[in-house]
């Protein structure tokens, strides 16, 4: 493994981040109506049906698209770290479901309010996430360790128990409301109000939480190693899984309450940077962040272009690449388990 240096990092990271930057720039000329790049941007036009196209819907899109990427392949990142299980995601372990459920409760108690543009939403979200994290680590934790099937076995049920208390809170509410609802089961950014304030509502959660993690990557580093080791060399190892939680709830939230439960993100962005740059998550955490950013991105807009003009959810792109990596790395973990 190659030793991290300031220079190695910053090469890295800034080559992803450039490389993001274009998958931007690239992605916003892509869509069903044919877009004139130049003709959008000539500020002598009045009601620029090419400039409302580009600024109003597609680049805010993009723009989230990348930073839900982000948000949800930094906390795969962080599941597999701090459980030290390749198969940790917060869609396989029920997190995204739990986010989305806070969504829902919030929606059906009509708690729905706006501050300079920061959505209460985001923080049912994110208790829902955060109170489904506790949920499923104490569940498959047995004698002081995390057992993989028990792991994913809560996480699937928990996934199913929220889908069929949130189509329950369907079958309770008006259309109106179930139509907003359905939004976060759909896993879609096809149907959003695409504004500015919303992107920087959802950046703001992300941000902090993302800081959080940064900060704590080497320490992420050292509980790689085991608990025991990590707690013998000064980590204490039950108060960072404790910040660590809420901070990849703060994350997570973030994007679910935008984006709806887009799976697999957090389980193949992740296994990718980690087989080109090593496990050193100094390193690692950023380049999946804006990697994921990068493959949202590009999902999306293979949805949006659609089948025959008809546009589809992102999260079967997300789901027909990341299913069959999950059944493959399931495979090789039985096998090493025996």
């Amino acid at each position: 493994m190659k030793r991290l240096t300031v220079k190695r990092w910053l090469f890295t990271v800034g080559g992803m981040f450039i490389l993001f930057i274009i998958s931007i720039a690239v992605c916003v000329l892509i869509g069903p109506t044919h877009l004139d790049f130049r003709e959008a941007l000539r500020p002598e036009v009045v009601r620029n049906p090419q400039a409302s196209i580009l600024f109003g819907i597609r680049l805010p899109r993009v723009l989230l698209a990348g930073l839900i990427g982000g948000a949800l392949a930094g906390a795969g990142v962080v599941f597999q770290a701090i459980l030290r299980n390749p198969l940790a995601e917060p869609y396989v372990l029920g997190i995204s479901s739990g986010a989305a459920l806070g969504a829902a409760a919030g929606i059906l108690t009509n708690v729905q309010y706006t501050i300079f543009g920061f959505s209460t939403m985001t923080v049912f979200a994110f208790l829902g996430a955060l109170l489904t994290i506790f949920f499923v680590y104490g569940v498959a934790q047995s004698y002081g360790r995390i057992i993989t099937h028990s792991l994913l076995l809560t996480g699937v049920i928990v996934n199913y128990v929220f889908a069929a208390v949130i189509m329950l809170i369907t079958s309770l509410v008006d259309f109106n409301k179930t139509r907003d609802i359905l939004f976060w089961l759909m896993g879609s950014l096809g149907k959003m109000q695409y504004r500015y304030s919303t992107i920087a509502s959802s950046f703001l959660y992300i941000l902090v939480g993302a800081v959080v993690l940064m900060w704590y990557s080497r320490e992420l580093n050292l509980l790689s190693l085991g608990e025991a080791t990590a707690g013998q060399l000064g980590v204490n190892v039950e108060r960072l899984k404790k910040i660590v939680f809420v901070a990849t709830s703060l994350i997570t939230a973030g994007a679910v309450a935008q984006g709806g439960p887009i799976g697999f993100v957090g389980l193949i962005v992740p296994h990718a940077m980690r087989m080109l740059f090593g496990p050193d998550h100094r390193l690692l955490f950023p380049v999946a962040f804006l990697s994921g950013g990068i493959f949202l991105i590009v999902s999306d807009t293979v949805a949006r272009v659609g089948v025959h003009g008809s546009e589809i959810p992102v999260g079967v792109i997300t789901a027909l690449c990341g299913g069959p990596l999950f059944i493959v790395l399931l495979r090789r973990q039985i096998k090493k388990t025996g």
